[in-house]
């Protein structure tokens, strides 16, 4: 299928602004350039409260932002991990999607602003978003969530890290995670893949923007074959739990999540696998540019709320 015309014009747009690449401009400027994001995630739609606080963190305090749809008690939960390469985006970004998450899964969603590369590279970012699935598991009861329901998620990098943490938790026994939601992840660092080579230029997110952040990221080769940096090279992938991955048709990311979806089915893992065709990577953050962000969010409820109800007292 053809790129969806909206989403054509987007990126005529955003081609034609001279922003610079990722590799050729300060990060301070990289980060600052993408408050014009917030333009394109849309206008969010109104929820219970949204909370904006602090919680401690491995090594400095983390700033959350907590998205509760309703004043019930013991809700299910989900803790996000926002995208951007590990490098760049903050949570404001990310305000239309996940208010918009939380109304139609009736959970409570925490997004955390984990530390970033370069600065902080691996396995910092990782750490921050472990603690904050801890934090929220401890306090569950003070939150009104319920300790049973809660999910990660994340997309792009963010992805890489919910996939990460929920390895971590199996890894370590506890907390418990009820379901992960990856959105277009980027499990693994091989720039080979059919996906990587046909959607290497000109549909927003590059092959070289992804060898850049990796960079960042990693620093080194050092982490290659580390699960908890690249979760696609870990042996094991048992008993992890039920695994919704999202795709875009042109996204150098795409194959990642068709590998980590086998990887997970093969090993017995619950997976539910949604591509959408047209879609570049980042669509679901783009609620004011295409209607297929809404369309995905729904479609992701969906499956989301016939997991926790699978979950019994």
């Amino acid at each position: 299928m053809a790129l969806n015309p909206e989403i054509a014009s987007f990126l005529e747009t955003r081609a034609a602004s001279g922003l610079p690449e990722v590799w050729e401009a300060p990060v301070n400027v990289l980060r600052a350039n993408t408050y014009a994001r917030q333009e394109t995630a849309g206008i969010p739609e109104e929820v219970f409260s949204v909370t904006n606080r602090f919680i401690p963190g491995p090594s400095a305090d983390l700033p959350i932002r907590i998205y509760r749809p309703s004043d019930a008690k013991n809700l299910p939960a989900l803790v996000y991990f926002h995208g951007g390469g590990w490098v760049v985006n903050f949570l404001d970004i990310y305000d239309a999607a996940l208010q918009s998450l939380a109304n139609k899964t009736g959970s409570v969603i925490v997004s955390v602003h984990y530390q970033k590369a370069p600065e902080h590279p691996y396995p910092v970012p990782f750490d921050d978003c472990f603690a904050t699935l801890l934090w929220v598991s401890e306090n569950a009861s003070d939150l009104g969530i319920d300790h049973r329901k809660i999910g990660v998620g994340g997309d792009s990098a963010g992805g890489n890290l919910a996939s990460a943490v929920a390895l971590k938790a199996r890894d370590t026994g506890a907390p418990k995670v009820a379901f992960q939601l990856l959105i277009y992840p980027c499990n693994e660092r091989d720039f080979e893949s059919q996906s990587y080579l046909a959607n290497a230029e000109g549909y927003g997110l590059s092959r070289r923007s992804m060898q850049w952040f990796w960079g960042q990221y990693l620093q080194g080769n050092d982490y290659d074959r580390e699960p908890y940096a690249c979760p696609s090279t870990a042996k094991d992938f048992s008993n992890l739990p039920p695994a919704i991955i999202v795709t875009a048709e042109y996204d150098p990311l795409k194959d990642d999540g068709v590998k980590y979806e086998r990887l997970l089915r093969q090993a017995g893992v619950k997976t539910s696998y949604l591509e959408y065709p047209g879609m570049v990577h980042g669509f679901i953050s783009m609620g004011a540019v295409t209607p297929t962000a809404e369309k995905a969010l729904e479609e992701c409820a969906v499956i989301i709320k016939n997991l926790l109800q699978e979950i019994k007292p």
